[in-house]
């Protein structure tokens, strides 16, 4: 069984292997860079160490829910250190068989395709399966 975290970024239901997260806080103060991607929100401090804030919901071409201020902040851990993800709504911690794996659907927007690594079909929704990798690296 692969252990996956779900959360929302607009309409799309997103899960990250639950190894990959180092942690999941509140929305944080965030200092803007200038002449940076727009991708990128800007940086936090956690506990002394700067992380670079991505929002997610830009990097994957959709919108931040309204609420954006109530986002939260998804760490994960690279060998750089950590990267924070800005998302709509944390959900729950899934299990799901490894059969239920499948390539990502042809109805996925074509600019989604190199983020998403495929899909697991649940019971009553389809959890995309975020490549994490490929979401942190961002354009300056």
């Amino acid at each position: 069984m692969e252990h996956l975290c779900t959360f929302d970024v607009d309409s799309l239901f997103i899960g990250i292997q639950i190894s990959r997260i180092q942690e999941i806080l509140r929305p944080q103060p965030v200092t803007p860079v200038p002449l940076t991607s727009s991708v990128i929100l800007g940086l936090m401090s956690l506990r002394g160490q700067i992380v670079p804030v991505i929002n997610l919901a830009e990097r994957l071409g959709v919108q931040l829910s309204e609420g954006g201020a109530e986002a939260f902040n998804v760490l994960i851990r690279t060998p750089d250190g950590p990267v924070s993800l800005l998302v709509d709504r944390v959900g729950d911690v899934v299990e799901v068989p490894p059969e239920s794996f499948e390539p990502a659907p042809d109805t996925l927007r074509s600019s989604l395709r190199p983020l998403i690594r495929g899909a697991y079909k649940l019971e009553k929704r389809l959890l995309l399966a975020l490549d994490a990798e490929a979401a942190i690296q961002v354009e300056y």
